[in-house]
C-alpha cells in the first residue's frame, strides 16, 4: 500500500494545472471479467482532457467479448466502442461534438523474455464517424519490467512502455503514433495502477498527455 500512496502523491501536481496548460490528461479504466477459462468480457472508459481536467477532448467507451486460444497468452476479441469527441473550431473557443461508433476485432499475444513481459496487439477497426465510414489498422507493442521482484507478482513496482502505430486504409495512410512510458504498481492479480507520460505524433504536430490508468479484473 505504501507504493500506492507514493503513486497518488505524483498526481497532485497534475491536478493543479490551469486550464490554459498545453499538457493534456487522460484518465483511463480497463476492466476485464473472466466468464470462464475460455471467454472474457473486456470493458473500458477513457476520459480525455485537453488540459489537466475539466476541458473534455474525448469520452471513449469500449467493450468486447474475448476468447482464449491458449490459456493466458493468446486472445481474440470482437468489440464495440462509442466515442464522443469535442473538437475546437479553428480560431475559436467554441467546440463541435463528433459522434463515432466503432466495431473492432483484435488479437493479443503475450510472451516473456527474462524479466520483461511483452504484449503484441493487432486491432482492425470499422469506424462510423457521423456520415463517414473509415477503416483503420493498429499495432501495439508493450512491455513491463518489474523493479522490486523478479516477476510481475503481487506488490510489485514496475516500469511500463508501449508504442502504438495507427494506419488508415485510404487518404493519409499514416494516422498517428503514440509512445508511452510510466511507472506502475501491481497490488495483486486483480488490480494494478499506472502513472505515465504519452507523446502522440499526428504527422504535423505532437501532443503530450499525462496518463492515469487503472487495470481491474474480477
Amino acid at each position: 500500500m505504501k507504493n500506492i500512496y507514493l503513486l497518488l502523491l505524483f498526481l497532485v501536481p497534475f491536478a493543479s494545472f490551469s486550464q490554459d496548460s498545453d499538457l493534456g490528461n487522460w484518465m483511463i479504466y480497463f476492466g476485464n471479467k473472466e466468464i470462464d477459462k475460455e471467454f472474457n468480457w473486456h470493458h473500458e472508459v477513457q476520459y480525455r482532457n485537453y488540459n489537466a481536467i475539466g476541458d473534455l477532448e474525448q469520452l471513449l467507451l469500449r467493450t468486447g467479448l474475448g476468447y482464449n486460444l491458449t490459456e493466458g497468452n493468446n486472445n481474440i476479441l470482437l468489440g464495440y466502442g462509442y466515442i464522443l469527441s469535442q473538437n475546437y473550431l479553428e480560431l475559436s473557443d467554441d467546440k463541435i461534438d463528433i459522434n463515432e461508433h466503432r466495431i473492432y476485432q483484435q488479437f493479443i499475444t503475450k510472451q516473456s523474455i527474462g524479466i520483461i513481459n511483452l504484449q503484441h496487439r493487432y486491432r482492425f477497426e470499422q469506424r462510423f464517424v457521423e456520415d463517414d465510414f473509415k477503416l483503420r489498422f493498429r499495432y501495439f507493442l508493450a512491455f513491463n519490467i518489474p523493479l522490486n521482484n523478479a516477476e510481475l507478482v503481487d506488490n510489485t513496482t514496475y516500469l511500463s512502455f508501449y508504442n502504438e502505430l495507427f494506419i488508415n486504409s485510404e487518404g493519409n495512410v499514416f494516422d498517428r503514433n503514440r509512445f508511452y512510458g510510466g511507472i506502475g504498481y501491481k497490488v495483486n492479480s486483480n488490480m494494478r495502477f499506472e502513472l505515465g507520460y504519452m507523446n502522440q505524433f499526428l504527422g504535423s504536430e505532437n501532443r503530450d498527455q499525462i496518463n492515469i490508468i487503472s487495470f481491474i479484473s474480477f
